[in-house]
């Protein structure tokens, strides 16, 4: 059964050096609050996998929205993404050598989680075969299948997920709203520990089994503002 704190203390559990997957989509279906209370913390030297570096400006008005204000904070030391063109400071820091950055194609990045998810050794893809990708650190070989080549991609885990769900019920099912699901679901398969952070708190039963995404059993922790 998952245990349900507030977001500070969901923070907390994060210690410098971590490798953090991070659910969301240029902040749409991010752990705000979670995220928040880390940038407060301080914590340093985080690998952080994620599908992009988010923006400065979010639409709630705040400044450096999602994973955008630990990158702003300089407590990212690396980044693994698809798109960071929306958020200049990634190409600063990178350039400054402060920031490591290692670009995925999207398609394949989600493949590679969900293989870590799974438990499986990679992935096979063409995508980026005779470019610059097929030299990246995530690319194991390249493999021929029935005379055709693939590159082979390692498979991604992380010490911890934190993602986000619209409704989760006492026992940590998740239940995500429109497009908020993204990468939220596959790094919940993917990592050691998994912090769910809730828009709405709802009793067991609340979700009808069906549309259950995420189960609790993979569930560790729910941080709630409310907690």
């Amino acid at each position: 059964m998952a245990g349900f704190i507030a977001p500070h203390e969901a923070a907390r559990l994060i210690p410098e050096g971590a490798t953090v997957m991070f659910g969301g989509f240029m902040g749409c279906g991010s752990a705000h609050a979670v995220i928040s209370e880390l940038v407060k913390l301080g914590t340093c030297g985080l690998t952080v996998i994620c599908n992009d570096g988010s923006m400065p400006n979010g639409p709630d008005g705040n400044d450096f929205y999602g994973v955008a204000g630990l990158i702003h904070n300089k407590q990212v030391k690396k980044l693994i993404a698809s798109h960071v063109g929306l958020n200049p400071e990634v190409a600063e820091q990178m350039n400054a050598g402060s920031l490591e950055v290692e670009l995925i194609p999207q398609g394949s990045l989600a493949e590679m989680i969900r293989a870590g998810g799974a438990g499986l050794g990679g992935v096979l893809t063409p995508t980026g075969l005779g470019t610059v990708v097929q030299d990246a650190a995530h690319v194991h070989s390249i493999v021929e299948v029935d005379g055709k080549k693939y590159l082979l991609e390692r498979p991604l885990r992380a010490d911890f997920a934190v993602i986000n769900g619209y409704m989760i019920d006492k026992a940590g099912n998740v239940w995500y709203k429109g497009t908020t699901r993204n990468f939220n679901a596959v790094m919940a398969t993917a990592a050691d520990h998994v912090i769910a952070e809730a828009e709405h708190i709802c009793e067991i039963g609340g979700i009808e089994p069906e549309n259950v995404v995420t189960p609790g059993i993979l569930v560790d922790y729910v941080a709630f503002k409310e907690a």
